[in-house]
């Protein structure tokens, strides 16, 4: 999938219904896309030419011939032949079929995720964790097992970091946070209200705010100081699946080893202590 495709993609629930057309048009059909004109581009969608405007605009573009040139030279780089490039999923695909898809999407996630995350913003989030007195992270559901993984990541350099997946607990958590703490809440869709509740409040007592999802403008980012994103899709049988926590295990990485760089001399003591403390409870 190309890097227009992906930001189309990443915007689709911030659009009106009408620009939703368009986009799902360029993203299901990017390949031929470039060579509609505008008027061909507005049928397709069953929308109208200033609706097309009005969605290059969204994606950053001045008008739809760049983003036609933009997609022509994104095609011009992709496998063509491949078929398993933007396919689904279907209910008469063989199980070699099935693996090939699930794994070329997951490999897709991670690639497109890491293209995609603003160097910039990464720095900042990196300097908030390091300097933090302590880290709370906020996921429920599948975003759970990515909050908790980080958690486990920032102990064992020594950082004070806190997993929360129950709402009482994450609400009663970010009540007592204040400018000192950072508050990471993830969420892939950034729309789930227990991940929001607590994430917010933090952000009222005055701890700095990241958020992680794959949508830069839901409703998560509202109440973010910083805004990390994936580039994960996710297809029949698999909402909520491997592909987003990979391509969210992606940027938490990203983080983890930008922390633990900057630490690196505690960092390196608190990977050996805690390799030691364990090393008697496995069995060879």
């Amino acid at each position: 999938m190309s890097d227009t495709t992906v930001r189309a993609r990443g915007l689709l629930p911030s659009l009106s219904p009408a620009e939703q057309r368009v986009a799902r048009v360029i993203i299901e059909e990017a390949a031929t896309a470039s060579r509609l004109t505008i008027t061909d581009l507005a049928e397709r969608a069953g929308s109208s030419e200033t609706t097309v405007i009005r969605f290059c605009r969204a994606l950053g573009f001045n008008g739809y011939s760049q983003l036609r040139l933009t997609l022509a030279g994104e095609a011009g780089r992709s496998d063509p032949d491949d078929p398993v490039v933007g396919s689904d999923i279907g209910e008469g695909d063989d199980l070699a079929q099935v693996v090939r898809k699930i794994a070329f999407a997951d490999a897709r996630a991670v690639e497109e995720t890491a293209a995609q995350i603003d160097i910039a913003v990464l720095e900042q989030v990196v300097g908030l964790v390091a300097g933090a007195r302590r880290v709370d992270i906020y996921g429920v559901g599948a975003s759970a097992f990515v909050a908790t993984d980080f958690q486990q990541k920032l102990f064992r350099i020594g950082r004070i970091a806190y997993a929360w997946s129950d709402t009482h607990l994450a609400l009663t958590s970010a009540a007592l946070l204040d400018e000192r703490d950072v508050a990471f809440g993830i969420s892939h869709t950034g729309t789930t209200s227990d991940t929001i509740d607590a994430f917010a409040e933090a952000g009222r007592r005055g701890a700095r705010t990241v958020a992680l999802t794959n949508f830069p403008k839901s409703p998560i980012t509202r109440v973010a100081d910083l805004v990390l994103t994936t580039a994960a899709r996710e297809t029949t049988f698999r909402s909520g699946a491997m592909a987003s926590r990979l391509a969210q295990l992606t940027v938490i990485d990203c983080v983890f080893v930008g922390v633990a760089q900057r630490t690196y001399q505690a960092t390196r003591t608190a990977l050996e202590v805690t390799y030691s403390a364990i090393t008697d409870r496995r069995r060879g």
